[in-house]
């Protein structure tokens, strides 16, 4: 299996980026926003930390949040002489006006290139009680994916089992890491160097899935993994199986009869076109392949993945009969996708609104699944598991219809 105990974790791009399809390290302030009783506390320049929760928020089919982030928005003479004792200031005022059961304060660029000891004004506030941490997010050193790494490693050393605050939800959780009895990971990449970390700093194994579980087949199998590997009850498991493949499969059922009704009517399509994240591109990719019949087509990856496990990810496509691509340039991605001969096929795309221009010059629909996304507004939604795989047949499909009723 491949680890990050050896390799880059970080795959920097040779030159400047069309159609950025992730934000900068600085960006993994998502991921503290994102638990309750939380705040992130940026030391960057000014906006840095605005425009990366805007573009990961709002341009990101709208999710918002709060944003109650205090920054140090330093400038020219931090640049020049420093910013810690801006970085002390800040805090100090930030601990008398917000209350938070944890503080994350993350660095940028301008400080990590100045050689602010940000570890060291951190460390002052933990010496006197106080829930806070430090994670090094300098934008060069990563994407909001590898960002999101720095954070949780952040936590789990410098706070789960050193303060003993209040358990408000949220924190308990982090709290009840050490015991454990496994950890799971769900994707290609993102998370296994967690994983690692837990394994060995408290013992704990930890099962790797690569592809997020989409549709009946998938998901039933998942189920069985993870209960072999936690030695859970067998009678228990399969029992929630049979019900949800029960509903899952009458549902399917029905959609039979539109597929079997409307194929002469509608235009419903044959190859498949994904570009996006790892994650939810590998996921979408068997669940069509799989489930739906659809053959890959053009599979471009976009998120910079690790190299040590992009020999892994490839082969997982190749169990579907096709390759991947990895690129993050936007203009490279299209002219991928460009290169390849759909003559007599009906291409379906997911990906991101940047898309929209190759899904319209092949005459396929476009469903967005991935960042950024501005045609679309989510606010619970998901694609994963039984139902998951039914609302994204759903989508699928009524994309389907509106692009060949309109046609």
């Amino acid at each position: 299996m491949a680890t990050l105990e050896n390799s880059a974790q970080f795959c920097s791009s040779n030159g400047p980026i069309e159609q950025v399809r992730y934000g900068c390290s600085l960006g993994a302030l998502a991921s503290v926003i994102a638990i309750p009783g939380a705040i992130p506390i940026t030391h960057c320049g000014p906006g840095c930390a605005t425009k990366q929760f805007h573009a990961l928020s709002g341009l990101n089919a709208y999710q918002g949040g709060e944003f109650h982030v205090p920054s140090t928005n330093i400038g020219n003479r931090e640049v020049i002489f420093g910013g810690a004792d801006r970085l002390d200031e800040l805090i100090g005022a930030t601990l008398k006006v917000m209350q938070a059961d944890l503080f994350v304060v993350q660095s940028g660029c301008i400080p990590g290139l100045v050689g602010d000891d940000v570890g060291s004004v951190v460390g002052k506030y933990r010496r006197e009680g106080v829930p806070i941490v430090f994670a090094e997010t300098s934008g060069y050193r990563g994407n909001n994916f590898t960002g999101h790494e720095t954070i949780i490693r952040a936590i789990i050393d410098q706070f789960i089992g050193a303060y003993d605050g209040p358990r408000e939800p949220g924190l308990a959780e982090w709290r009840a890491i050490p015991a454990a009895q496994f950890n799971l990971v769900l994707s290609p990449w993102l998370g296994v160097a967690t994983a690692e970390h837990l394994q060995r700093t408290y013992g704990q194994p930890f099962l790797h899935v690569p592809a997020i579980p989409i549709g009946a087949k998938l998901t039933s199998a998942f189920l069985r993994q993870v209960a072999a590997f936690a030695d859970l009850d067998t009678q228990r498991v399969e029992a929630f199986i049979a019900a949800e493949e029960k509903e899952y499969y009458l549902y399917l059922r029905d959609f039979t009869t539109f597929y079997a009704g409307c194929a002469s009517q509608y235009q419903l399509p044959s190859h498949l076109v994904v570009v996006g994240e790892s994650a939810y591109n590998l996921a979408v990719t068997k669940f069509m392949f799989d489930q739906l019949g659809l053959e890959p087509g053009c599979q471009v990856i976009t998120e910079n993945p690790p190299e040590a496990f992009r020999e892994a990810i490839n082969a997982e496509y190749r169990k579907l009969g096709g390759e991947v691509a990895f690129e993050v340039d936007g203009h490279l991605i299209h002219k991928a996708v460009r290169e390849n001969d759909f003559a007599g096929w009906l291409p379906i795309v997911f990906g991101s609104t940047w898309e929209g221009e190759v899904a319209r010059e092949l005459r396929a629909p476009l469903v967005e699944i991935g960042y950024p996304c501005t045609d679309e507004v989510v606010l619970s939604r998901t694609y994963v598991g039984y139902r998951g795989a039914l609302a994204l047949i759903e989508r699928t499909y009524t994309t389907v219809v509106r692009a060949s009723t309109l046609a």
